[in-house]
């Protein structure tokens, strides 16, 4: 049951239309049709009504937080954040366990998991100065292993992971623990923003200040694969003891993605993870081009190992056939046979949306957005895991070397005038395609590790976001 003070704001995606009898919105994009009662029932939630305990009310705010057109808004009294142990899995210099625990703000116990540190005694001197217990692995076992170890030690049901170098803001632990208050949350994550390193070229110190690798954006969301917030990192994260006890923890043998692992695990099992702006850390960029560089590569090589355990999840694309079939033809083929799918899909979308007023007007705009978004996720593809492919079929093809300008330049350019980063148009693409190109490398040298080219093929789904779904009955 949800807290009966709770209230749900709508999600920025959300619309509704026939006097409020009609909702499209969420992730994936659905259309609803609700009668009088429920109707009414919206009304008083998505406008700021607390959701009470009326059965009615409890049932459409749960329908609403599910299927992410709105999301909850806590008023609850202030969490205990007395009861909820931080573990910190750490390998890098002291001074940096030095910042994260002086920024952690009122904690319960605090755990420093050594994961095998080159300098142990100063490690430790750090974690006394601010009253943390620390727990020393003799080598190194990867950032799994170490939150393992931390959390198994814990004495409270709510367990904070925060990485060393990460600086949480004031308030942080609170907003994430507010969520807890909904049984079906097994875990919530933050904001993470960067925190940059003086040693960080200028250049892209500001590339790296406008599209922090981690930050997940400044919307409130649901998580899980495909959407909006497809996953969050374990960078910081609020996670209940009794999930990470049935879901068995982190997975030890991933060097990376291991939280992206956790995260897919538990939301598998129905559980409820969310993300929460709300609440900001920051995250020590890294300190070189170089080691920046092989972040994105070490990310990429993650996509592997997470396709042999989730599939289609880790997949590129990830949009219907319809509108791959549409860009596919139009790039490959010619303009107009790429229009005439289009046209037959936006047709075809028409019966579909009989429960919306002018379903005609709402099919075409629905169709353009749609085709938009599968646009964005072909390029993005080929510019991150496919781009080796493209750069041998341009070496061939004049066709293909279009293409490859194509993608280059345009999704760069609609992001940096969309966005307006602090760079101008030619070093953000620049950077841009380097921050995807390092990252596709990485997506290649998972594959060879892993022996499988499971992580590059494109996966389809049923509708992506023109999909229209009919609620469960609700009165």
């Amino acid at each position: 049951m949800l807290p009966a003070s709770w209230r749900l704001a709508a999600d920025p995606s959300l619309q509704r239309r026939d006097q409020g009898r009609v909702l499209l919105g969420g992730t994936p994009f659905r259309v609803w049709r609700l009668n009088e009662r429920a109707a009414t029932v919206a009304d008083h939630l998505l406008g700021g009504d607390p959701i009470g305990e009326d059965p009615t009310y409890q049932s459409l705010a749960r329908r609403l937080l599910d299927a992410g057109m709105a999301h909850p808004v806590s008023t609850s009294p202030a969490a205990a954040v007395d009861e909820v142990t931080v573990v910190i899995p750490f390998l890098g210099p002291a001074e940096e366990l030095a910042g994260t625990l002086a920024a952690l703000g009122p904690t319960g116990p605090v755990i420093v998991v050594d994961d095998g540190c080159a300098d142990a005694g100063a490690v430790a001197a750090a974690a006394r100065q601010h009253g943390a217990e620390v727990v020393r692995h003799a080598a190194n076992r990867g950032p799994g292993a170490a939150r393992n170890t931390g959390w198994r030690l814990a004495g409270t049901e709510a367990v904070a992971f925060v990485d060393g170098g990460c600086l949480p803001g004031e308030g942080w632990l609170a907003a994430l623990l507010a969520h807890l208050d909904d049984p079906e949350v097994a875990a919530v994550a933050p904001r993470i923003t960067a925190e940059l390193p003086a040693s960080l070229p200028r250049t892209l110190a500001a590339y790296e200040r406008d599209r922090p690798s981690l930050d997940r954006g400044p919307d409130p969301a649901a998580v899980h694969p495909r959407s909006r917030v497809p996953f969050v990192p374990s960078a910081a994260l609020l996670v209940r003891r009794s999930d990470l006890e049935r879901a068995g923890g982190f997975d030890e043998d991933l060097r990376w993605g291991e939280d992206v692992d956790l995260v897919w695990r538990l939301v598998g099992e129905g559980r409820t993870v969310r993300y929460e702006p709300a609440a900001v850390v920051r995250h020590v960029a890294r300190a070189t081009t170089r080691s920046w560089l092989r972040q994105r590569f070490d990310y990429g090589s993650s996509a592997a190992p997470l396709a042999r355990r989730h599939d289609a999840a880790v997949r590129p694309l990830g949009t219907s056939v319809p509108v791959a079939a549409a860009w596919a033809l139009g790039t490959g083929v010619g303009v107009v046979p790429g229009l005439l799918c289009a046209g037959a899909t936006t047709v075809g979308l028409i019966p579909k949306l009989s429960a919306v007023p002018e379903p005609r007007r709402e099919a075409v705009r629905l169709s353009v957005v749609g085709h938009a978004y599968g646009g964005q996720a072909l390029a993005e593809a080929l510019r991150r895991p496919w781009w080796p492919l493209l750069a041998v079929a341009a070496l061939r093809s004049r066709r293909a070397q279009r293409v490859a300008a194509l993608v280059a330049v345009v999704p760069p350019a609609v992001e940096w005038l969309c966005e307006r980063p602090a760079l101008d148009p030619v070093r953000w693409t620049a950077l841009r395609l380097l921050d995807d190109a390092a990252y596709g490398a990485g997506v290649w040298a998972g594959c060879w590790r892993e022996r499988s080219l499971r992580c590059i093929l494109p996966a389809f789904t049923g509708g992506g976001r023109r999909r229209a779904r009919t609620p469960p009955r609700t009165t």
